[in-house]
């Protein structure tokens, strides 16, 4: 199947698409729009935030880890509650989180970047165990933040640097080497977003710019590119019946298209694999 619009609301920002496996339910953000957004038996919702948020993952069926611009939240979707779990460079006023995702032993890495985009002012950081530990710092726009199926090997990427890493993680989740190039995007017109993993290991790369999600082999080879009409696709989710379905958010800042922020629905041909709960 062709592209099709899973949710024709425009997103300035859109990032952070994830699918919670115990109500079958998307999430997903408008970072610049301070929103949480989501899809339900056809109706519309968001929530509104009085700080950008990026990413989320799931701690149980009614409540989800956020991160906002200064802190990891445990929010309830039933009545809005927030709870703060650990201030997230909130020292540091002009960045804000960006890309994130829970690893399978129940940690949640997240990225943070400059509002201005500005070279080497962000980091990655895991949360685990109550606490929030720098994984790497002089990142620029990290992104692309995944796991493989048996939880031993991370990736991510710099999206400014064009590049993405992969990573070995220990029995606890924790990085055991130095990372490896696995994608050198240098020189092209190629620019990493955010990233998802299927059951095979393949690696799905939402290309910001390019109007298109790359498929990748677990040993760098790409193999297909599935298309959308928005130019500034930013992350990819599997979601629907079976996980089958591939949900891409997009991003209208800075562009005029008539698609682009919309979120959308591809055929990958593949099944993902549930998103892991975050334990806090």
């Amino acid at each position: 199947m062709s592209a099709q619009v899973f949710d024709p609301r425009i997103c300035t920002l859109g990032e952070g698409a994830f699918w919670h496996p115990e109500r079958a339910q998307p999430f997903w953000f408008d970072i610049l729009g301070r929103k949480l957004m989501s899809r339900q038996d056809g109706t519309e919702l968001e929530w509104q935030f009085e700080e950008m948020v990026s990413a989320a993952g799931w701690i149980d069926r009614d409540h989800l880890l956020i991160a906002s611009e200064t802190e990891l939240i445990r929010f309830g979707l039933r009545d809005g509650h927030r709870e703060r779990l650990v201030a997230l460079e909130a020292d540091r006023p002009h960045n804000r989180s960006n890309d994130g995702r829970a690893d399978p032993l129940g940690g949640f890495w997240i990225g943070t970047m400059a509002h201005d985009a500005g070279a080497g002012k962000g980091a990655i950081y895991r949360y685990f165990g109550g606490e929030l530990r720098l994984l790497r710092g002089n990142m620029s726009i990290p992104n692309a933040i995944c796991f493989s199926p048996d939880g031993r090997l991370a990736y991510f990427a710099d999206t400014a640097a064009q590049t993405v890493w992969s990573q070995d993680l220990d029995e606890d989740g924790w990085p055991s080497a130095e990372a490896q190039v696995f994608l050198d995007l240098t020189g092209t017109d190629q620019f990493p977003d955010g990233a998802v993993t299927d059951r095979q290991g393949r690696f799905w790369n939402a290309r910001w710019g390019s109007g298109s999600v790359a498929c990748h082999a677990p040993d760098g080879r790409l193999l297909h590119r599935l298309t959308l009409p928005a130019s500034q696709p930013s992350c990819p989710a599997f979601g629907g019946p079976d996980l089958s379905q591939l949900i891409v958010t997009s991003a209208a800042e800075g562009v005029h298209g008539p698609q682009d922020g919309r979120t959308w629905l591809l055929d990958p041909g593949t099944q993902g694999r549930p998103e892991p709960p975050v334990k806090v």
